[in-house]
């Protein structure tokens, strides 16, 4: 399992943690929440009605048929009253009051119920002992929405407890609420955990895109691509990041010197061994023009020398370039034009002709410099290995946003055997001309130029003979 398809996992699964114990919480315990919201207010008209009875029975003023119609006017009004999604539109409440043996003296709900002894119930025998009485009681056992709230007040007459006072009031409005209110508080938790879940999602890849940036700079470094190193973040995976770089430029640097060590030892000792032979028979007595001819020797094998390291200095500074420095727009015209225009001379000289086929208005981005000399060389290979009076074809061709340029010759072509070896270092063919090998660097620059130009470079055997070189650069 991929790292960010964990951690996106482990936060789904830390979130349904999370929220379904505290959405299935609320919604277990939202009655009594309600209850309470209703109980509290009961309280207080339970002791304020309490406060009154006990006033009129104190000044033996306290009349049943008074309460009675009172309650029968409060229950015959018309009620609209909106309470935000609920219109309430009738008085539910009820009082009961006992004497101080727990006995019914006024019931306003049921005048029959007057007598019945309520002494057992809850509400009444707590609140005769002088503590908070309340009971939570279901008309029908059947039915659990008929649950009614009794909250009971004494009625203190000259200092005692003459009797009780119960508010009653049923949950039918508490289960309106509930109905509502469910729903809704299952839809936001709904809500919040989607939204939770796709916060988690992008915190995932934000999390793991530094990583995903560092692997494919790992894996471009290990196929031998020059990558620029990524942007990375502040945090441990951009540590983790310079450490990677440090230790990939430490490798790099050691390998990059043995092997550059190694060929440029191989190359240069067979140079190196034809001074010293010259130079050992230079010591002998010999005839001038056989003198001059070895000192002709000793000068070519050490200008050789001073070629390859040149072009190694070239080659090494190119390759140590992880992005290109130096980035100017470049008419692509313009760049195949003098790059020829350096070669004219030799051109003329082997009398050479030319098919040139350049689009305008081409623009390039890069370094024209290093661009000029990577053209110039695959010019420079068509010419050496072109036979006298033949053709050299230089075109321009776009396609799939990428610049061609093309270089054909009508030489004797490569043979099979080079095909693989022709981009390595120190890898060089005899000229028609002279017999002789190059440094056997050209190519291999002009690959690198093409690299870090995010181009290619190939080389492929022309049916009709010779070569055909294309330089793919993007626009």
């Amino acid at each position: 399992m991929r790292l960010g398809t964990r951690i996106f996992f482990c936060y789904l699964i830390i979130f349904i943690i999370c929220f379904s114990y505290p959405i299935n919480w609320v919604l277990d315990n939202l009655r009594n929440r309600y209850l309470e919201g209703v109980e509290e207010p009961l309280v207080d008209h339970a002791n304020i009605l309490a406060a009154m009875v006990a006033g009129d029975m104190e000044a033996n003023q306290f009349d049943p048929e008074k309460w009675y119609q009172a309650f029968e006017t409060a229950c015959s009004r018309s009620l609209s009253a909106r309470i935000y999604n609920l219109v309430k539109s009738d008085v539910d409440m009820r009082i009961y009051i006992t004497d101080a043996t727990g006995k019914i003296i006024f019931d306003s709900k049921n005048k029959q119920n007057v007598g019945s002894d309520y002494s057992n119930w809850r509400d009444v025998h707590l609140t005769l002992k002088g503590k908070y009485g309340a009971r939570f009681t279901a008309e029908d056992s059947e039915d659990p929405t008929s649950k009614v709230l009794y909250v009971a007040a004494p009625l203190r007459v000259n200092g005692n407890i003459a009797g009780v006072l119960t508010v009653a009031k049923p949950t039918t409005s508490i289960n309106n609420f509930l109905k509502n209110a469910k729903p809704q508080i299952f839809k936001v938790g709904v809500l919040a955990a989607g939204l939770a879940i796709l916060l988690s999602y992008f915190v995932s890849r934000w999390i793991t895109r530094p990583i995903q940036r560092l692997t494919r700079y790992a894996n471009d470094i290990s196929q031998g691509k020059r990558a620029a190193f990524p942007k990375l973040d502040h945090s441990e995976i951009g540590e983790m990041g310079q450490a990677f770089a440090k230790m990939q430029e430490t490798l790099e640097g050691k390998k990059y010197v043995e092997q550059y060590v190694q060929k440029l030892t191989h190359e240069v000792k067979s140079p190196l061994s034809a001074i010293r032979g010259a130079a050992e028979l230079l010591e002998e007595k010999m005839p001038p023009e056989q003198r001059a001819r070895f000192l002709s020797n000793i000068r070519h094998e050490a200008n050789r020398i001073q070629k390859i390291v040149d072009r190694m200095l070239e080659l090494s500074a190119l390759e140590n370039q992880k992005i290109l420095t130096k980035k100017e727009l470049i008419s692509a015209a313009s760049l195949i034009k003098n790059a020829l225009e350096s070669k004219r001379a030799i051109l003329s000289k082997k009398q050479l002709h030319l098919e040139l086929q350049v689009p305008d208005h081409i623009i390039l981005h890069g370094d024209s410099l290093l661009l000029h000399q990577a053209l110039a060389n695959l010019i420079q290979n068509a010419i050496d290995f072109s036979p006298a009076n033949s053709q050299i074809k230089l075109l321009g061709q776009v396609a799939d946003r990428m610049l061609n340029i093309i270089v054909e010759d009508s030489g004797s072509g490569i043979p099979d055997f080079a095909m693989t070896k022709v981009f390595d270092k120190f890898f060089s063919l005899q000229r028609p001309d002279s017999g002789e090998k190059s440094t056997g660097l050209g190519l291999n620059f002009v690959k690198e130029v093409a690299i870090l130009h995010n181009g290619d470079v190939i080389l492929q055997k022309r049916a009709e003979g010779g070569v055909r070189a294309t330089l793919m650069l993007p626009l």
